[in-house]
């Protein structure tokens, strides 16, 4: 099967399972929800009955904008125009570069966020690599299964990626980055050495990223219960399939560039209030794709790896039966 040919196969994997792309788009709402009631509850204090209250209520008012986040905390600081539309996604992408600080409340719900992920990885993997349904109870006999031992592998990431985010970028961006530039004296040139050591970063972030997906993968299609054995095989299998395993996570990235470039072609400003819901319903469109896009990355990476050393539908755990399922405990 061609890379092309996974990629498919990843994308029909994804399709065929309407009910996990519904679960993590809610997933993602529900940990969203109570951030924009807390960020709802302050904006409604300072706007009162106040005339301002009316200008706001019909576009975006950027003078109120600046004036709000100087005195709010919290949440409330991140009310910028940075978070409007496109810029939001930008923003994001600039934060992820430059390793910027969030707010505490952001980065505590952005934990929560991952770690229900992790509880929900091992359940996801398990029916893209069985690609036909199991029923909620084998999906979340799946997560729990595998919920501890992600935690030990994310125990692995975490000190990888604190690494990479760490001193490595520090070494690269406030160290290298002025010693390359030191007698630079055009703009462009310096610009371009940024570029050339973001995609260093971006590059290193990418390998430490393929390398986790696939040790996930071979956890869940193989039933391992070490995660430092799992890493190791996804080294192996990474190794003896590079260009495939590059090839596949290319196009995978591409199609994550081709669901960013879509939503900022079409994002539209928010001047008047009346666009203010096109452009929530446009977003929210957004997420869906890249939630799309996610799922693809581990249905695609799933399918190589069944195709190169298992066979579609494989997987080592049997699915829970009576009366070892979790349906038999809840009687």
């Amino acid at each position: 099967m061609g890379l092309f040919g996974v990629v498919r196969d990843g994308v029909a994997r994804v399709n065929r399972a309407p009910a996990i792309l519904a679960g993590v788009w809610l997933l993602t709402l529900v940990v969203s929800l109570p951030l924009a009631i807390a960020l709802r509850s302050q904006i409604a204090t300072h706007l009162g009955d106040s005339m301002t209250a009316n200008r706001v209520a019909d576009g975006v008012d950027y003078e109120w904008m600046q004036e709000f986040t100087d005195q709010a905390s919290g949440v409330g600081v991140t009310l910028t125009p940075r978070i409007i539309g496109f810029a939001a996604v930008l923003d994001n992408a600039s934060a992820f570069l430059d390793n910027t600080s969030r707010p505490v409340l952001i980065i505590g719900a952005a934990a929560a966020y991952i770690g229900l992920w992790i509880f929900l990885a091992g359940g996801i993997i398990d029916r893209f690599a069985r690609d036909r349904a199991v029923g909620s109870p084998a999906f979340f006999s799946a997560c729990g299964t595998f919920f501890f031992r992600f935690l030990r592998l994310a125990l692995v990431q975490a000190l990888v990626y604190g690494f990479l985010f760490g001193p490595l970028h520090g070494w690269l961006f406030d160290r290298l980055y002025p010693r390359m530039i030191h007698d630079v004296t055009v703009e462009r040139t310096a610009f371009l050495a940024r570029v050339a050591l973001y995609v260093v970063f971006g590059v290193l972030v990418a390998a430490a990223n393929v390398v986790f997906d696939y040790a996930k993968v071979r956890a869940v299609v193989e039933d391992r219960r070490s995660m430092v054995g799992a890493i190791s095989s996804a080294l192996g299998f990474i190794e003896r399939n590079y260009a495939a395993a590059v090839g596949v996570y290319l196009i995978n990235f591409c199609v994550f560039l081709l669901a960013v470039g879509a939503y900022a072609s079409i994002a539209p400003g928010v001047e008047h209030g009346a666009l203010v819901w096109i452009a929530f319903a446009i977003a929210q469109c957004y997420v869906v794709a890249r939630l799309w896009v996610k799922l693809l990355f581990w249905a695609s990476e799933t399918a190589l790896f069944q195709s190169r050393l298992a066979h579609a539908g494989y997987v080592a755990r049997p699915l829970p039966a009576w009366p070892d399922s979790p349906a038999a405990s809840a009687i």
